[in-house]
């Protein structure tokens, strides 16, 4: 009996086994939850490119690509606005772009902006083309650096090159490429309503701004140029800014064709006004400060340096007009000089990395005037009579001391010193007689000649 009561009492307040199993996997769960990171906001990267394409946007571009691969961000927008650039910067950024493993979206924005000629071909190659209402894109045919046309064969064979290649990228990524190749090859523009209109569109979406363009982006799905597909999730994700660094920031303002010129053009004038007037330190120093500069800018600009060249010869002909009797023709030759040299500056066919006739014109005739000004005045220096030494006594006025006879030397008062003097006439004392040379430590002296 008593066995019996103990195993009834086990029976009845032993824990049952199936509230231990429901226990242990409740603990299970929570320790669970516990250790498995919570899901994190989606990385977005946005920069915003506003300069013409020359290398210091194209290395922020692609300096911005490799970070937004190295930290996994889930998409990367160029905030884009560009006259256009040079095509070889374009390539490095385009091919950048279809080989990054982050999509990149190029946004043109704000409303007014534009993407043109170098800006179209990097929008329509991007994983999202999008466009701020008010924004136009296109202009891309290529063009020599006065705005006219090549010669037929060149522009035959830029036009074909160009316009594969936006052909190519337009494909890649479902958009119109009939209306990529009229943009190269008619110069045709197209508005944010003609591009998201067309079939196929050449753009994927119209948003005001970035924010609203992250929101409309939530959920697509996005074709990369190699036929995967990636679906973005941008809701509530963590914007980061990227922006230049120093180096690219002074460049990025440096680096323009008119800078550039005005900063060469200003450090030689700097430096010939110290040659013509040593001592005077200020133009030497901003002189050497503006060529430096310049040649700094020189490293990402496309420089022609028979342009350079060419300047530097234009200046050299307006030293030697101070010290060769050329009758102008010196500087006839350095104007021109200059005004070749400042047109073939920037070897390049983009129009808007070539310095500006608006710009030339007044900085060579600027700085022609200054330096014939700096050449008279040389010429004038070179003319004056000389006013130290025995060259400046010549023509010098001087009283006489004690009377001076033919064969018998007095002395004169000149320049504040006493001298022993000769003269071929007699002269009495008190009278004013002229230097006519000088022997040794004797003047030789005449009578005044009327209005002397």
């Amino acid at each position: 009996m008593l066995h019996a009561a103990r195993a009834g009492f086990a029976r009845h307040h032993l824990i049952p086994g199936p509230f231990l199993v429901g226990f242990a996997a409740l603990l299970v769960a929570l320790a669970s939850g516990l250790a498995w990171p919570r899901p994190s906001k989606p990385l977005v990267y946005s920069a915003v490119v506003d300069a013409l394409i020359q290398p210091v946007s194209a290395d922020f571009m692609v300096e911005a690509m490799n970070r937004a691969d190295r930290d996994g961000a889930g998409l990367l927008v160029f905030t884009l606005r560009t006259p256009g650039g040079l095509l070889d910067s374009t390539h490095a950024i385009v091919s950048r772009m279809l080989a990054a493993r982050t999509p990149v979206a190029v946004f043109v924005g704000p409303s007014g902006g534009r993407a043109a000629s170098a800006g179209f071909l990097i929008t329509i190659a991007a994983d999202v083309a999008a466009m701020a209402p008010g924004t136009h894109i296109g202009a891309a045919h290529p063009v020599e650096g006065s705005g006219q046309p090549l010669d037929p064969i060149m522009v035959k064979k830029l036009e074909s090159d160009v316009a594969a290649a936006a052909r190519t990228w337009a494909t890649g990524r479902g958009r119109n490429a009939q209306l990529a190749d009229e943009a190269v090859r008619e110069s045709r523009s197209f508005t944010e309503t003609e591009a998201i209109g067309a079939n196929p569109p050449l753009i994927d979406v119209v948003a005001a701004d970035v924010p609203d363009l992250l929101a409309k982006l939530d959920g697509r799905t996005v074709r990369r140029f190699d036929g995967r597909t990636v679906v973005l999730h941008t809701a509530g994700a963590r914007v980061v800014t990227l922006e230049m660094n120093w180096r690219q920031n002074l460049l990025s303002a440096l680096a323009h064709p008119n800078i550039a010129y005005m900063l060469l053009t200003l450090g030689m004038l700097g430096l010939t006004v110290e040659l013509w007037n040593p001592g005077a330190v200020l133009p030497g120093v901003a002189g050497g400060l503006c060529l430096l500069l310049a040649f700094f800018t020189f490293q990402v600009l496309p420089v022609n340096y028979a342009g350079v060249a060419l300047i530097l010869f234009g200046v050299g002909l307006f030293v030697l007009e101070v010290k060769v009797a050329s009758h102008g023709v010196l500087s006839v030759g350095g104007i021109l000089s200059l005004l070749f040299g400042s047109m073939m500056l920037m070897d390049t066919t983009a129009p808007e990395m070539r310095v500006s006739f608006t710009v030339i014109l007044p900085v060579v005739f600027g700085l022609s005037a200054i330096l014939v000004l700096l050449v008279r005045l040389g010429i004038a220096a070179q003319r004056r009579r000389p006013t130290t030494g025995e060259a400046g006594m010549i023509g010098e006025i001087a009283r006489v001391m004690s009377p001076i006879g033919p064969g018998a030397p007095g002395r004169v008062a000149a320049h504040g010193e006493i001298w022993t003097a000769s003269a071929a006439d007699a002269v009495a004392e008190g009278e004013e007689v002229m230097v006519v040379a000088v022997e040794g430590l004797t003047l030789r002296v005449s009578r005044k000649s009327p209005g002397a």
